[in-house]
């Protein structure tokens, strides 16, 4: 995980922080977060359904997709030296660029655009992130994700 502090953040504007590690986004998932969003569109929760449509199978939703990056930031994200606790702050864009379909892996590549101090002992950052799907040319994702770190 990169870290940095106040004084060295700055080195680390404009260039990439890190890039996760893959992982699955398998039906199970899917219909999890059906069951937890209560949105099951056929798209993403009937298989049989969904083999008729262009993707020929199952897609995540495009808010699961947005939600792994809370699984995908930790070891690709600055954190600064000493922070008490870090929290999503928003989005300035969100696009959902290309489908993720059921069995697919997806990665985090993660860029520090700014950093900037909010109050004393705050910290807003401002990441451009692109979540990959492993064996595609177009992400499933790109946005502009804001957080927080308090120190």
């Amino acid at each position: 995980m990169p870290s940095a502090t106040p004084e060295t953040i700055n080195d680390f504007v404009g260039k990439e922080t890190g890039v996760s590690d893959w992982v699955e986004i398998d039906q199970e998932r899917i219909d999890q977060f059906a069951d937890v969003t209560e949105d099951h569109q056929f798209i993403h929760v009937d298989p049989e359904a969904a083999a008729k449509t262009p993707f020929g199978t199952t897609i995540a939703h495009g808010f699961l997709t947005l939600s792994m990056l809370s699984k995908l930031a930790p070891g690709a994200v600055i954190v600064f030296e000493g922070v008490k606790m870090g929290v999503n702050y928003g989005f300035e864009k969100v696009r959902f660029v290309n489908p993720v379909k059921s069995g697919q892996k997806i990665r985090g590549r993660f860029t520090l655009m700014s950093a900037d101090t909010k109050a004393p002992g705050q910290w807003t950052f401002k990441y451009a992130v692109k979540v990959e799907i492993e064996g595609e040319t177009k992400p499933a994702l790109v946005a502009e994700w804001l957080t927080m770190q308090f120190v």
